[in-house]
């Protein structure tokens, strides 16, 4: 009887999210030539391409798509039966609050992820600015927290240096597809309110290289700071995942400062937690790096 092979089938689905088989490859802890290898029998098994290969990375197939819906379901059958006969079923009620910044164009595909493989797992996500979203988790209105620190911004708090890093990313200067910065004239600056701590970050990096800028557009999430860029109204500094339909990184020279990378980390556990929620920040460190 002709089947697919499980570990096949996570790599495709690793590969896909990732976007290259390089990116891939620490996901499932192989080697880049061993995930090629893999991907090469999938294909070889399916009998048809899954993968379209480019410079800029991998992109499924129409074929490559339909495979990866009954991949996910595979997987997340084959993880609920593992974790059910070793007495890790995970269940209750969970209360995640999540930085705006990350992942802004697949994080409810994640969270949806999340709740095939975890279905007795009630997730209450509430999307909330890093210094809010700290404030909140401190004061116990959330069981888990995920942040963002900026490098070299000294706004890393001591629990944030215990914090369990999921992810990095570098910052980028982006706007509207074809726009050009003019150099001589004040940079229309697209940013979420003051209150957001990579609004601060900006401005502070502005002014202290000596910038000229003006606030044009202030946006109040993500979404509509993305919406602002792509309607030309100016450029932002945003972390690399905002990328999306219509927007890019500003092409050089465009005489902005350099930027550092940021950081997305889950907040540290707090004494006397339950075992439930302890595991359940485990497992979102798997789920979302």
């Amino acid at each position: 009887m002709q089947t697919f092979d499980l570990e096949q089938l996570r790599t495709l689905a690793a590969v896909i999210d990732a976007g290259s088989l390089t990116a891939a490859a620490p996901r499932v802890f192989l080697s880049q030539s061993s995930v090629s290898e893999q991907m090469r029998k999938l294909e070889e098994r399916a009998g048809q391409s899954l993968l379209t290969r480019s410079k800029a990375g991998v992109a499924p197939t129409e074929a490559g798509t339909r495979l990866l819906a009954y991949a996910r379901r595979i997987l997340a059958l084959s993880d609920e039966a593992f974790r059910d006969l070793h007495g890790e079923t995970l269940q209750g009620e969970l209360r995640l609050a999540v930085t705006d910044y990350f992942r802004p164009g697949d994080l409810t595909q994640l969270l949806g992820r999340l709740g095939e493989s975890y279905p007795q797992v009630r997730l209450n996500v509430t999307i909330l600015k890093s210094d809010a979203l700290r404030a909140a988790y401190a004061h116990g209105d959330f069981d888990v927290g995920l942040a963002m620190d900026i490098a070299g911004a000294s706004l890393s708090s001591a629990q944030g240096a215990k914090a369990s890093l999921i992810r990095r990313e570098s910052l980028a200067w982006l706007g509207a597809t074809g726009l050009r910065v003019a150099r001589g004239e004040p940079v229309r600056l697209l940013a979420l309110p003051d209150t957001c701590s990579l609004h601060q970050f900006t401005v502070a990096l502005l002014r202290r290289r000596r910038v000229p800028y003006v606030l044009a557009h202030v946006a109040s999430g993500v979404a509509g700071l993305q919406s602002a860029l792509a309607a030309g109204l100016g450029v932002a500094c945003l972390n690399e995942s905002a990328v999306c339909e219509g927007v890019t990184r500003l092409a050089p020279p465009h005489g902005l400062p350099a930027l550092p990378k940021v950081a997305f980390q889950l907040l540290p556990g707090r004494r006397g937690e339950t075992a439930f929620v302890t595991r359940a920040r485990e497992m979102l460190a798997t789920h979302l790096a």
